[in-house]
């Protein structure tokens, strides 16, 4: 088995992020985001876009509590998660972290990546005094859905309808992280 882990993003990774996350979304997303869209947050400007916000984010995140975290095999990166605090106004951003975004490689899913990075998350957080997490998923992400609903994740109730030409409809995903006794 290659060697596998996860780690903080280096300002060298931000390129194979931006990679990762424009593979992923055109692979994920194809069956409900609007064409016109994700041709738009995929295309090779954007990918150039989506580098730069990744090296801002290694260099100059928003905030001390805000983490982008790789995951790795055989010193290749092969997925990345970020988070930070949540900033939806019905909740505390003292306690409640929102994972941003996690994605792996379309070829490299289904090998433990994304359990790796979500499990890594999870226990940087704690360590930070966070007890609940956050994601916004879209409501036909079915991929995402399940796999934080294995992870213990479950709908708080609240739903948002993006507008990108026509209404993508999110909801939140939340899960207790308070560690055990």
């Amino acid at each position: 088995m290659a060697d596998v882990g996860v780690r903080p993003a280096r300002r060298a990774d931000a390129g194979a992020v931006a990679d990762i996350q424009v593979r992923a979304w055109r692979q994920g997303y194809a069956g409900f985001l609007p064409a016109p869209v994700l041709e738009q947050v995929t295309s090779p400007q954007a990918l150039d876009a989506w580098r730069e916000r990744w090296t801002q984010a290694v260099v100059a995140p928003p905030s001390p509590r805000h983490h982008l975290l790789v995951a790795v095999a055989s010193d290749l990166v092969v997925g990345f998660a970020a988070y930070g605090p949540a900033e939806d106004g019905d909740l505390d951003a003292a306690t409640t972290a929102e994972l941003l975004t996690l994605l792996v490689d379309p070829v490299h899913a289904r090998e433990g990546h994304g359990s790796r990075l979500l499990s890594a998350t999870v226990d940087l957080l704690r360590e930070d005094g966070f007890r609940t997490l956050v994601s916004w998923a879209f409501e036909a992400d079915d991929v995402l859905r399940r796999f934080l609903g294995t992870a213990g994740w479950a709908p708080d109730g609240t739903a948002r309808d993006l507008d990108m030409g026509e209404p993508v409809r999110q909801i939140r995903l939340h899960t207790d992280i308070t560690p055990e006794a």
